[in-house]
C-alpha cells in the first residue's frame, strides 16, 4: 500500500461576482459536484469552509480568484472523477464562468497519508510548476509522476527468459 496520496490544487478567475448572473450555472451545480467528488472511490479530502465548499476562502489579492484543493488515493482515482464523471460537464462549460489563464492553474503533488495541505503549500507548488515546469515535486495530468513509494511492477516473462525457481 502506498504511503502517499495525491494532492491537487487549482485556481480560476471568475468572469463576474459569485452571486451574479454570469456565475449562476456554476454555483447551481457546486453542491452536486462536490457531493460527487466526496462519493467517488479514492477521494480522501477536500478544502472547504463552514459553507461546505471553498468559494468563500479568498487568500489572494484578486477577489475574483477561486481555489479548489483536494487529496486523492492516487492519480487514477482523481482522473476518473475529473474526466469520466459528471464533473466533465462542468469542465466543458468553464469558459462561461472563468477567464482563460495564461499560466499554469492546476498542480498535482504527492503528500503523506493523513496530510492536509495548506493553501500556502499549494500556492508554493503551483509556483514551482510555473517556474520549473513539471517535476516530481509539482506536475500536471499531462505529465504526471508516479508516487516515489509506488512499487514498480515486474515486467512479464518473455519467451526465452529463465523460469523463476519454483
Amino acid at each position: 500500500m502506498n504511503k502517499l496520496h495525491l494532492a491537487q490544487f487549482n485556481i480560476g478567475r471568475m468572469m463576474g461576482p459569485l452571486d451574479g448572473p454570469v456565475m449562476r450555472g456554476f454555483v447551481e451545480r457546486l453542491d452536486e459536484i462536490n457531493a460527487l467528488a466526496d462519493g467517488t472511490p479514492g477521494f480522501v479530502w477536500r478544502l472547504q469552509s463552514d459553507s461546505g465548499n471553498a468559494t468563500d476562502i479568498r487568500p489572494f489579492d484578486d477577489p475574483n480568484l477561486l481555489l479548489n484543493m483536494s487529496v486523492w488515493r492516487d492519480l487514477a482515482s482523481l482522473s476518473a472523477y475529473v474526466y469520466r464523471s459528471e464533473h466533465v460537464a462542468i469542465m466543458r462549460r468553464r469558459r462561461e464562468w472563468f477567464e482563460p489563464m495564461e499560466r499554469a492553474y492546476l498542480v498535482l503533488w504527492w503528500v503523506p497519508n493523513g496530510h492536509r495541505p495548506s493553501i500556502d503549500e499549494a500556492v508554493a507548488r503551483l509556483e514551482t510548476l510555473r517556474r520549473k515546469g513539471p517535476t516530481s515535486e509539482a506536475f500536471t495530468f499531462r505529465q504526471a509522476f508516479a508516487a516515489p513509494d509506488a512499487v514498480a511492477e515486474k515486467p512479464p516473462l518473455r519467451f526465452g527468459d529463465a523460469c523463476p525457481a519454483a
